[in-house]
């Protein structure tokens, strides 16, 4: 299925939780399919990225009673991290640091708020321009580039704030961010 990864990527940024992810996603290639004809001259990316949006935007409105939501935590819950390190030949303490820096962006980026983080996730994880970023959310270009550049001053903020003393300076960066994508 075209643009599945990204589709899953952005629902499990907004709902937060994978089996509800892979439920909007469905819903939305569902919805997809009903109304693929009527595409005509675009690119389908942003288009079905839109759909998957507003399945998500769906589901919290009908789902919002939920106490009982458990908040995905991708260093938590995969080992992709540690896979991409060799264990043999990786120092264990930059392994930690790694892990402790990724967990670290992944909270931040999810304390945002749903306007500020879908961005993020469009334009720095799934790479999209400014314009697609509008198809997908419905808003002018100019909004985009504001609430991007809202989200990255809240996140760098976040990461300042919670940066451990003994570490190095980092800052998430446009490559740090899409090397968590998973």
């Amino acid at each position: 299925m075209p643009h599945l990864h990204a589709a899953y990527n952005l629902a499990r940024w907004l709902l937060r939780d994978d089996r509800s992810a892979e439920d909007a996603v469905q819903e939305a290639y569902l919805r997809a399919f009903r109304f693929f004809k009527d595409v005509r001259g675009e690119d389908v990316r942003p288009w079905l990225l839109g759909i998957v949006r507003n399945a998500c935007h769906d589901w919290l409105r009908q789902n919002r009673h939920l106490d009982d939501q458990v908040e995905f935590d991708e260093v938590r819950d995969s080992d992709a991290i540690m896979a991409q390190a060799d264990a043999s030949h990786a120092d264990p303490l930059l392994l930690l640091d790694h892990r402790d820096q990724a967990a670290r962006v992944n909270q931040a980026i999810a304390d945002l708020a749903p306007a500020f983080r879908e961005v993020i996730v469009l334009r720095e994880l799934e790479e999209m321009s400014y314009e697609d970023i509008a198809r997908v959310a419905g808003v002018p270009v100019g909004t985009v580039m504001s609430r991007l550049s809202r989200a990255r001053a809240m996140l760098r903020k976040s990461l300042q704030g919670e940066r451990p003393a003994t570490t190095a300076t980092t800052t998430a960066s446009p490559a740090a961010l899409r090397e968590r994508k998973a």
